[in-house]
C-alpha cells in the first residue's frame, strides 16, 4: 500500500490479515498490534530506543535455556504474568499464583507423609493440608506438583550443588484428600539480576526479592488445574513482591510444634524428634 501513514498504519496491519484466520487469533494479534502502535507514538518512541527494545530482546533470548526462562522472568516483573492469574483465576478456589521460571518437570514422587528435607540444615517443616472442591469435599487422586528454594535461597535448576530433584516432589491424594510432606522452611529470595530483566530492576530503581514461598501445581480430573505459592504472614517482603505474587488467600502461617506433638494417624519419613514448625493450608479446586 503506497499511502500507508503513521495514523492509518494499524488498520493497514488489521487488513492485511487474510479471511480465514482463526477468530481467537485475529482478535488478539488485532489488540496486539493497536496496542503496540498507540505505545510507540504515545511516547515517541526513537529510533536509539527501539534499538534498545530489540537488543533487549536479543540478550533475553541468548541467556535463556531449559534452567532459566528470562521471558518468563521478565513477563513476572513486569506483572503480566500475575495480571494473567487475576483474569483467569475463579473467586470461588484457591487464587492463583505465578509459576516462575524455575519449575522442572519429571519430579519423583513423594509419599503421603514423605521427606524433602533430607540432610539440609535448618528445622523441619511440616506442610499438610487438605485438597478440596467448593463444597469442602475432599478430591481423591489429585496430584500436587511442590517445589521450593533450598535454605541457601537458590532452586535446584539454579545450583550445580543440589540433585536435579532436590526440594521437589509429585504427591497424590487418598480418598481422605490429604497431602503432607516434611521439608525446611524456605527463604526470601533474589530473583535472577545478572541478565537483561537484573538491567530493569536496576534502571527503574527496583529491588529484585520475593517473599519466602511453597510452590504448588494442583491437578485433578474434572477440576480447572491450579498453579499457586502459598507465602508466611512474617515475611519481610511480604507487601513488596518483586513478581507481584501474593495473595490475601495465599498467606498462611508457621506454628512452632513441641518435639512428639505429630498430626493424628499422620505417619512421617522425615525427623521430628525436636520441636518443628507446621503449616496447615488447604487448597480449593474449581470444577473445569
Amino acid at each position: 500500500m503506497r499511502d500507508v501513514n503513521k495514523d492509518n498504519l494499524t488498520d493497514v496491519f488489521n487488513s492485511y490479515m487474510g479471511p480465514d484466520v482463526n477468530p481467537r487469533l485475529r482478535e488478539v494479534m488485532s489488540s496486539l498490534v493497536t496496542h503496540l502502535h498507540d505505545f510507540a507514538k504515545d511516547v515517541s518512541l526513537t529510533h536509539t530506543e527501539w534499538e534498545q527494545g530489540i537488543s533487549f530482546l536479543e540478550r533475553a533470548g541468548e541467556i535463556s535455556n531449559k534452567e532459566r526462562h528470562e521471558f518468563v522472568l521478565l513477563s513476572d516483573v513486569l506483572g503480566l504474568s500475575s495480571l494473567v492469574d487475576m483474569i483467569n483465576s475463579r473467586s470461588e478456589g484457591t487464587s492463583s499464583s505465578v509459576l516462575g521460571p524455575f519449575h522442572i518437570s519429571g519430579s519423583p514422587p513423594l509419599a503421603i507423609g514423605g521427606d524433602m528435607k533430607g540432610d539440609f540444615p535448618g528445622p523441619v517443616l511440616l506442610v499438610e493440608g487438605m485438597v478440596k472442591n467448593v463444597d469442602g469435599e475432599p478430591i481423591e487422586g489429585a496430584t500436587l506438583d511442590i517445589w521450593q528454594t533450598a535454605p541457601n535461597g537458590l532452586y535446584s535448576s539454579q545450583d550445580p550443588d543440589q540433585e536435579t530433584y532436590s526440594f521437589h516432589g509429585i504427591q497424590t491424594t487418598a480418598a481422605d484428600g490429604r497431602y503432607g510432606f516434611t521439608s525446611v522452611r524456605p527463604v526470601e529470595y533474589t530473583v535472577p539480576t545478572d541478565g537483561p530483566v537484573g538491567d530493569i530492576l536496576n534502571a527503574c530503581g527496583r529491588h529484585p526479592w520475593r517473599p519466602s514461598h511453597l510452590h504448588f501445581i494442583v491437578k485433578a480430573e474434572g477440576y480447572r488445574n491450579l498453579v499457586t505459592e502459598v507465602f508466611p504472614e512474617d515475611d519481610p517482603y511480604l507487601d513488596q513482591d518483586t513478581v507481584f505474587g501474593v495473595r490475601e488467600d495465599l498467606v498462611m502461617r508457621y506454628q512452632i510444634m513441641s518435639a512428639g506433638s505429630f498430626p493424628n494417624g499422620f505417619e512421617l519419613s522425615g525427623n521430628v524428634n525436636d520441636a518443628y514448625l507446621k503449616v496447615d493450608f488447604d487448597l480449593t479446586l474449581v470444577k473445569a
